[in-house]
């Protein structure tokens, strides 16, 4: 496989063609930035930390049934996807309230939320990916309501999956967002799954395991993911 021309340029990973219309190069870099871009630094081994820790969750959920735009690990900092049309909304599901959804409803952080809650948000730095809903999802061509209904379908089934991959390596899954995407007309999960996109607390202390530590500045984000990749077993 032949790794090409950078073909976008996000916060946090670049994204490569290769000599196959139907598949393209992650690379994760060691940018982390929060607020919507506004804070952006520089964190060593970042980016090799949340390569293989994203291709740990990706093949676990593959080997649970969900399909994903993961195929290969390629390095320490890069791995094989599939090359998908992005459905610019993202899927949240929250177990605890945290976050936005505190600020927004005045509820009390680590209020344990039963049943989940699933939210929709638009994919959009500039406005600052604005919660949206079903109806604004049809109207303007983000998706149809059976591509939504397999995404929350999806989410609900991932969640249920990784509740329990967490709680057994000692850690509570807070809340976390998916991007999902179409490859030949199929909802597949995109983007990626580790600590810069979900909220992970240590289940007896409620220590902060993920991004929130660089949002908050309280310091040892990497060392953070690591013990995270640790306890799960994934191999750094």
């Amino acid at each position: 496989m032949e790794k090409r021309a950078e073909l976008y340029r996000g916060k946090a990973k670049s994204v490569f063609t290769t000599d196959d219309p139907d598949r393209l190069v992650l690379l994760f870099r060691n940018d982390t930035s929060a607020f919507d871009g506004e804070r952006i630094e520089q964190l060593d081994r970042k980016g090799m930390v949340n390569n293989k820790f994203n291709a740990f969750i990706m093949q676990k959920l593959e080997d649970a049934g969900i399909p994903t735009q993961f195929e290969q690990l390629l390095g320490d900092n890069e791995c094989l996807v599939k090359k998908l049309d992005m459905i610019p909304v993202e899927c949240v599901v929250r177990n605890f309230a945290a976050g936005s959804l505190v600020r927004r409803l005045g509820v009390e952080e680590g209020l344990e939320l039963t049943p989940p809650t699933f939210e929709l948000f638009l994919k959009n730095d500039a406005l600052h990916d604005p919660m949206v809903n079903e109806s604004h999802a049809q109207a303007f061509g983000w998706a149809t309501l059976d591509q939504l209904a397999e995404m929350k379908a999806l989410t609900f089934r991932i969640n249920d999956i990784l509740k329990q991959l967490f709680d057994d390596a000692g850690l509570l899954l807070v809340d976390f967002k998916l991007e999902f995407g179409l490859f030949h007309g199929k909802v597949v999960l995109g983007d990626e799954f580790s600590p810069d996109g979900s909220r992970l607390w240590d289940k007896a202390t409620r220590k902060k395991m993920d991004k929130d530590r660089f949002r908050q500045g309280l310091g040892g984000v990497i060392e953070a993911y690591e013990e995270v990749a640790q306890r799960l077993g994934v191999p750094l």
